[in-house]
């Protein structure tokens, strides 16, 4: 999972970086309030909702109104930059922006962590038992509660 130790600064400078490019490919603009929500957002492995995003700036010296939040995450959404998990109202960064995909999420109940995961055998079960009903689907996103490894190990010790 996404929690396991490494360089979280690495994270950050290549969503920064393929967002920058995508953006400029797509002819979106990519102002400095929508950078900067996407780095607040990239900030962690665990999803950001827009008031923790507002303290964050608030606490740089930045007054940002919930409306240019909201607009910028909007924005990052819409070009799938990153994703909005509807079970907990908050925002957090796509592992792959430059392609549309179904998309999964393993969600720590105990540490708020989330991991994206692309399983197509997961989406094509989705898919089919939607076509059966007649159901066409729209946004294939898949949240799944549970523990990560962290928090699973930290309970056994």
């Amino acid at each position: 999972m996404a929690a396991a130790p490494h360089d979280h600064a690495v994270c950050i400078d290549d969503a920064l970086t393929r967002a920058d490019r995508l953006c400029e490919e797509r002819g979106a603009r990519l102002t400095p309030v929508r950078r900067r929500v996407l780095e607040l957002v990239w900030r962690g492995h665990r999803p950001r909702g827009a008031y923790d995003i507002l303290e964050d700036l608030a606490a740089e010296g930045r007054r940002a109104a919930p409306l240019t939040v909201y607009r910028a995450l909007d924005f990052l959404v819409e070009q799938g930059l990153v994703h909005r998990l509807e079970s907990m109202n908050a925002f957090i960064g796509c592992i792959d922006p430059g392609a549309r995909h179904a998309t999964q999420f393993l969600v720590c109940r105990r540490c708020g962590t989330a991991t994206e995961i692309s399983d197509p055998e997961v989406s094509r079960a989705i898919e089919s038992a939607a076509a059966r009903t007649g159901f066409a689907v729209e946004r294939p996103m898949v949240e799944v509660q549970g523990t990560c490894p962290l928090c699973r190990n930290e309970n056994q010790q």
